[in-house]
């Protein structure tokens, strides 16, 4: 299970569907692998404007992977790049030049949601603490009847 993923799930237990703690949730005993895919800036510009970036603060610190993160988010460069005019909308046009994103940073932010993956563990809600199993990569969303 890519990080990438991660940034996007929420606890589906009915009683936490309104809870701010349900989101992120967090790794417990996780085992990662790094797999290499090579890289797209135009994807990870493109994706980055739907990333919660504190969430993907939380889980890179428990996963022990904060020195992979930036100290600020480049969704914010970004903005302050087109706002000032120097990128255009259409990110894909131009790739990362113009942005105000450094490369490094980009590259590693693709390290780190890309191609980090977490193969075995669970993701534990932070409301209620149901645990989600991680096997072989594929986590296992699907819940008891009674907490539908």
């Amino acid at each position: 299970m890519k990080l990438l993923t991660t940034s996007f799930l929420t606890c589906a237990v009915k009683t936490c569907r309104s809870s701010p703690a349900s989101f992120p949730l967090h790794f417990r005993d996780a085992s990662l692998e790094k797999i290499s895919i090579p890289f797209n800036s135009t994807f990870l510009l493109n994706i980055l404007p739907r990333i919660d970036w504190t969430a993907l603060q939380t889980t890179a610190a428990e996963l022990g992977l904060s020195a992979m993160l930036p100290s600020e988010n480049p969704q914010d460069a970004l903005l302050a790049a087109q706002e000032a005019g120097e990128g255009g909308m259409d990110i894909a046009e131009d790739e990362s030049k113009g942005t105000g994103i450094d490369e490094e940073v980009l590259k590693k932010l693709w390290t780190l949601l890309m191609e980090t993956g977490v193969v075995e563990g669970k993701l534990v809600c932070g409301n209620c603490g149901f645990e989600y199993p991680v096997k072989e990569g594929v986590g296992n969303f699907l819940l008891p009847p009674h907490l539908v």
